[in-house]
């Protein structure tokens, strides 16, 4: 098994991103450490995560919810029972239907081995993931960040991540997903780390009255 996030290294990846970069260190001043985030591993996360693609989180979440409330247990055999009407009303495009048979069928076949991906480096578990139809980068790292909690993981062309930089930095423009990425380089080896200071601050801004 690969190196896991926990707790004590969060914070301790806390400090030392707020030693090198100021813009970090005035996050965790403001508005402390941020939470590990950390989910669960399984065929029900991905699905969840997938749910997530270019969507409100909220909206996603509401759709996942319908989702377990329609199933017994949220199986890659019980998704596949579920039919397009059923899967439309849930909150599933087209597209993402079709991503979540592709993911579900994958599982089954054993050509996604998730309990695996524990003992692969970050690079070959994301090759793993992304084998399948309908996961990208973005959704390979989210799992790579949040479940497999890896620690130096920079999920690019992550929305809220480049209006967090936008923001802390004063920029007038939000930057590229290749700019953040560049950003985000001299925050190794603990780029998950800061990802998750930005999503503090960007969630944390979003819930002060102006």
């Amino acid at each position: 098994m690969t190196r896991r996030l926990s707790r004590p290294a969060l914070l301790k990846a806390v400090d030392a991103l707020s030693e090198q970069d100021d813009d970090l260190a005035r996050i965790a001043a403001t508005y402390g450490p941020p939470p590990l985030w950390e989910r669960d591993q399984g065929f029900h996360t991905l699905v969840h995560i997938i749910l997530e693609q270019q969507v409100s989180l909220a909206s996603a979440k509401a759709a996942y919810d319908r989702l377990v409330a329609a199933v017994d247990t949220l199986t890659p055999a019980n998704f596949l029972q579920l039919g397009d009407p059923e899967l439309k009303q849930i909150g599933f495009s087209r597209q993402k239907t079709r991503y979540g048979r592709e993911l579900a069928m994958a599982v089954i076949n054993g050509s996604l081995d998730l309990a695996g991906l524990d003992r692969l480096g970050d690079e070959d578990a994301r090759a793993r993931l992304i084998q399948v139809k309908g996961i990208g980068t973005w959704t390979a790292d989210i799992y790579l960040l949040m479940v497999l909690r890896r620690p130096d993981i920079w999920p690019r062309g992550d929305l809220a991540l480049e209006i967090a930089i936008q923001r802390v930095k004063g920029w007038t423009r939000r930057p590229t997903p290749d700019e953040a990425r560049e950003i985000s380089e001299s925050w190794r080896p603990w780029r998950a780390v800061a990802a998750r200071l930005l999503w503090h601050f960007y969630l944390s801004e979003r819930k002060t009255p102006t």
